[in-house]
């Protein structure tokens, strides 16, 4: 099970940072990702990072501006957002696979669990 936290509304250039809490199974077997989905539009890959936390992957939108991170004695799963955009306002979902190797995965299919999403908004 996972749950996403930290959503809110901000303005153009702040920082938001969500948080993705999971239970129910080993977490350091997971690769863990995080997808948004504006309004109207398709879900998309934001970043993703190994299980290990060692290697992390971005998607071009949001290269140089998220960061993803993760604490596996907390079970949690971060991505903090800075210089935010109104094209960032979207519900943020976390999304684990169980998958211990270097490969990101960037496809929906690809994932096996999700959280609720929390949603970020951005305004101008």
């Amino acid at each position: 099970q996972l749950q996403a936290s930290g959503g809110g509304l901000v303005q153009a250039g702040g920082s938001l940072r969500l948080s993705c809490a999971a239970s129910g199974r080993t977490f350091s077997s997971l690769a863990m990702g995080w997808f948004r989905q504006a309004p109207g539009k398709e879900r998309e890959f934001v970043t993703a990072v190994t299980w290990s936390g060692s290697s992390t992957y971005y998607a071009d939108s949001v290269k140089g501006r998220f960061t993803i991170s993760r604490d596996n004695a907390k079970n949690t799963v971060y991505l903090q957002m800075n210089s935010l955009k109104p094209e960032d306002t979207a519900v943020y979902y976390c999304a684990a696979r169980a998958y211990t190797g270097s490969y990101f995965a960037t496809l929906i299919s690809q994932y096996n669990y999700w959280g609720q999403g929390t949603e970020v908004t951005v305004s101008s």
